[in-house]
């Protein structure tokens, strides 16, 4: 088989004009994995840092120079207009820190907003008391092949998109994670919230849910590792989520993809963060239209983790300069929230029941 011809496009989200300090609550190991490799990358300042282990942000604060390790307290009194606070704590707490920030901040709150919807409500009437400028990081958005694959539908390379296929079955090492033992919902609301916002953004807001969560015997103590959600589009268009955490039998059939199909054409990437994590395996993205009628590469520059983290706080950053709201806003991220909540109503309803058939 031929090798597959290249296809530059775009893979770059919009930046901001000036500098923005940015005030780090939580040090955990999404903050040390992709949230301050990623401003790295971007060179966005990050000025301080808090988390309940003092140790951990320490640690963190050296690896990354980071030059104020201190109480949340001390770090909102170096507030300035300019900054932004980057809130990675456990969805339970997120609420208690927003009370706290000065009225007015900007914030980029980790995913998800809040344990349930209501939480997500509550969350959402906290950001508008307070005047916050607040976005959720909701960050797969702003990966490179998806950033690649909505500029090619945009372009319409593949005519109109009726059909999104998203599947996970991988080994995740949970664990990395102790917190999540105690949460009352898991898979779906951690994980594949990401997939169904993602679908949203791609497909807008279907009409309907239909989802199952499941336990796995390899983690026990979690309430889910595996899902598989269907959004509703109508009779035409078609949207699904399947995932599996417990895959452990060697990478030879571990998967981690989306495939969006259109009229014209199709778009296949793989996800490689979600194998072997947290090193990965490599990502890919390709692309199928009539007009070529083959398949053809389009080479990726960077992976989700860490370069789509400089897309969820660009846009903050965009936004207090007057550029646009963030794609994720508190106000559009509610309706994620809210797709979840019908994905877990739901898992808990069963389906339909079938009656016993007469022998």
């Amino acid at each position: 088989m031929p090798p597959l011809q290249d296809l530059a496009v775009d893979q770059q989200p919009p930046m901001p004009g000036g500098v923005h300090p940015i005030l780090s609550i939580g040090a955990g190991d999404i903050v040390r994995h992709a949230h301050y490799p990623a401003y790295r990358i971007a060179g966005f300042p990050v000025v301080g840092v808090c988390d309940t282990r003092p140790e951990v942000a320490k640690a963190l604060a050296e690896e990354f120079s980071v030059p104020l390790v201190d109480t949340l307290e001390a770090l909102i009194a170096q507030a300035t207009p300019d900054s932004v606070f980057d809130l990675a704590v456990p969805a339970i707490a997120i609420i208690p820190v927003l009370e706290q920030l000065p009225d007015g901040s900007a914030v980029l709150i980790q995913k998800p907003m809040g344990e349930n919807l209501e939480q997500a409500r509550r969350i959402q009437e906290v950001c508008h008391r307070k005047g916050l400028l607040a976005a959720v990081n909701f960050q797969l958005r702003f990966s490179p092949y998806v950033l690649a694959a909505k500029r090619l539908i945009a372009e319409g390379a593949i005519g109109e998109l009726h059909d999104v296929d998203v599947k996970v079955n991988v080994h995740t090492p949970w664990e990395r994670w102790d917190f999540l033992e105690k949460a009352p919902r898991m898979e779906i609301v951690y994980h594949s919230i990401h997939y169904l916002d993602l679908i949203r953004d791609l497909m807008g807001e279907p009409s309907g849910v239909h989802s199952r969560a499941l336990k796995h015997q390899l983690s026990p103590k979690l309430e889910s590792s595996r899902s598989t959600t269907i959004l509703d589009y109508g009779d035409w268009r078609r949207a699904a989520v399947h995932t599996n955490h417990g895959h452990v039998y060697g990478p030879r059939h571990q998967e981690s993809y989306a495939k969006l199909e259109g009229s014209k054409g199709a778009i296949k990437f793989q996800m490689g963060l979600n194998m072997n994590y947290p090193e990965g395996r490599p990502d890919y993205l390709e692309v199928w239209t009539s007009d070529s009628g083959e398949w053809r590469n389009v080479p990726l520059v960077g992976s989700w983790f860490p370069h789509a983290f400089v897309g969820t706080m660009a846009s903050v950053m965009r936004a207090m300069e007057g550029l646009g709201s963030p794609s994720t806003s508190a106000d559009d991220a509610i309706h994620t929230m809210a797709l979840v909540e019908a994905a877990y109503a739901s898992s808990a309803s069963g389906g339909m029941k079938l009656s016993p058939l007469p022998s």
